[in-house]
């Protein structure tokens, strides 16, 4: 029996999803957080883990293998020199999924790809939060 063997071919030639997946994971190890459809962040996770595993233990061998998905010289370094004696300690899971919600123009499911590590910038969150209040106020102005 063949269950619960392969993996989602995005409805793409086998060039192009290997060139999509390598491209998210490249962005994914730039920004450690990356918007993306649900599908296509399963895909990737499977990618990253194995990437994120290797990468814990800095050697030549494991560089190549990498550097085979992974063109990118400077997001290779990272990989090797931040992002992999991160996760150490951490024997896997080192990626979350968290969804966002339905696109607007086709209704795909739309997901937040992250590192567990991930820090959010706090002055990000503080000036959104501030917006978000001044519409509301603006829009009870508007209202009442």
């Amino acid at each position: 029996m063949k269950h619960k063997i392969g993996f989602n071919k995005l409805n793409r030639v086998t060039a192009h999803r290997k060139a999509l997946l390598r491209n998210l994971a490249t962005v994914l190890f730039k920004h450690e957080r990356i918007v993306t459809t649900r599908a296509k962040a399963i895909e990737t996770r499977r990618l990253v883990e194995k990437m994120i595993t290797r990468a814990k233990e800095d050697s030549v061998h494991n560089r190549r293998i990498i550097g085979r998905k992974i063109t990118d010289e400077a997001m290779l370094a990272k990989l090797f020199t931040d992002i992999g004696p991160r996760f150490k300690e951490r024997a896997g899971g080192y990626t979350r999924i968290l969804r966002v919600g339905a696109r607007a123009n086709d209704a795909a499911d739309m997901v937040i790809l992250e590192l567990v590590d991930h820090k959010v910038d706090e002055k990000k969150v503080e000036r959104n939060k501030k917006k978000a209040d001044k519409k509301a106020k603006s829009a009870a102005k508007q209202a009442g």
